[in-house]
């Protein structure tokens, strides 16, 4: 072949791969679209995700089938846990002394008789002495009394001593019940009062401080060697076991809350909740807050709802069924849109959807979502993540 031959025969090789070069792009284009179009399904904005059993279970994705539901229409409130001032009780020692001995701390748990503390006291030695002089002169004026009665009944005595006898005896006793009833004042036990006979004289000061009820000591005001007065506050122990729930209410809120409204009592912190009814609203707006309080019971048997705790109050003010209720959980939001997770025999799809009411829990939806459609109702977050995963290795291939 001469060389001129040769050159045009190379040319006319290599124009026909030029021509032939864009009608192979423009093939594969058409390919890749309707492949698209098969994986989007019908006009969908994306493509069906495929999730094994095996994986749906891994990533905890759980779903549930759209159906009529009930919405609780709820008011939110703050509040906080309070002490329940009947189960209140504030100790004091009665008589003056000098504290001996100090036998309970702050936050000690204590049954009714416990020993709280021991004082040294003048005033109830003194208390002591009386009663038991007391007994002794009754013990007498009865000795005295019985010999009036014999010798009067043979006539060896006259009316008027055994009736002196007789006056003697009435006054003693009644002066021993005086002396008697000031002990049981001062907080002594009737076996600790009938025992001061077999007491040593070095034990007449001894004042002994107990526990009125079973509870725990939330406040001490007492050390050794103080000197206390009868009015003195030594400690202050309360009935951990129920406490109050004290709500504010706000002037907003004051024709919504009434008494006996369910209540859910919400602890920040993982500390649980517990329900209640509303027991009582006060009448009376705090005039700088303009606020009331609404007061919920609540048992505390485990002793989590500590007094002070802030607390968040949702009171139920109504009921609300609509025809179709999801959780909450169940809502993602792509690109400004609110869509749930449909589950198809080709995959998840997501769908847009249109809402409604919500409580705390769930949420209507007014459209884009039928009863009966199967629906991822938790997790749903692991799919976004993993469409936009493959969206993003989708236009990366692209371009």
């Amino acid at each position: 072949m001469k060389p001129t031959t040769l050159a045009i025969a190379v040319i006319l090789l290599a124009g026909g791969w030029l021509l032939s070069a864009p009608a192979c792009s423009q093939s594969d284009g058409r390919d890749q679209d309707a492949h698209a179009q098969k994986e989007g399904g019908h006009g969908e904005a994306t493509e069906a995700l495929w999730l094994e059993a095996q994986e749906i279970a891994e990533f905890g994705i759980e779903i549930a089938s759209a159906g009529a539901g009930t919405l609780l229409v709820e008011v939110e409130l703050p509040g906080e846990v309070k002490l329940d001032p009947d189960s209140l009780v504030h100790i004091t020692p009665r008589v003056p002394g000098v504290v001996r001995e100090v036998h309970k701390g702050l936050g000690h748990t204590v049954n009714a008789g416990d020993l709280l503390a021991v004082l040294e006291s003048r005033e109830l030695a003194e208390g002591k002495a009386r009663f038991l002089a007391a007994g002794e002169r009754l013990e007498l004026e009865r000795s005295k009394l019985e010999r009036e009665e014999y010798l009067h009944e043979r006539d060896i005595s006259s009316e008027q001593d055994y009736l002196e006898a007789k006056q003697a005896e009435a006054e003693a006793r009644i002066s021993l019940h005086l002396a008697e009833q000031r002990l049981h004042a001062l907080g002594l036990s009737e076996d600790a009062i009938a025992t001061l006979k077999d007491q040593p004289e070095r034990d007449l000061t001894r004042y002994e401080m107990r526990a009125p009820l079973d509870g725990t000591i939330v406040d001490k005001h007492i050390t050794r060697g103080e000197m206390l007065r009868e009015d003195s506050l030594a400690f202050v122990i309360s009935d951990l076991s129920r406490v109050w729930i004290v709500l504010t209410v706000y002037q907003k809120d004051l024709l919504m809350i009434r008494e006996g409204l369910p209540a859910t009592i919400v602890a920040s912190h993982g500390l649980g909740q517990v329900s209640g009814t509303i027991d009582y609203v006060s009448p009376i707006l705090d005039e700088h807050t303009r606020t009331t309080t609404a007061r919920i019971v609540v048992s505390n048997a485990e002793g989590k709802w500590r007094p002070g705790l802030f607390v968040t109050g949702r009171v139920l003010l109504d009921r609300v069924d609509a025809s179709v209720v999801v959780p909450k959980t169940a809502i993602q939001t792509i690109e400004d849109e609110s869509v749930v997770f449909v589950h198809t025999d080709d995959g998840f799809m997501r769908r847009v959807v249109r809402l409604g009411r919500s409580d705390a829990n769930n949420v209507e939806v007014l459209g884009g979502l039928d009863p009966g459609d199967r629906y991822v109702s938790k997790n749903g977050f692991v799919l976004k993540a993993e469409m936009n995963k493959a969206a993003f290795e989708h236009a990366g291939h692209g371009h």
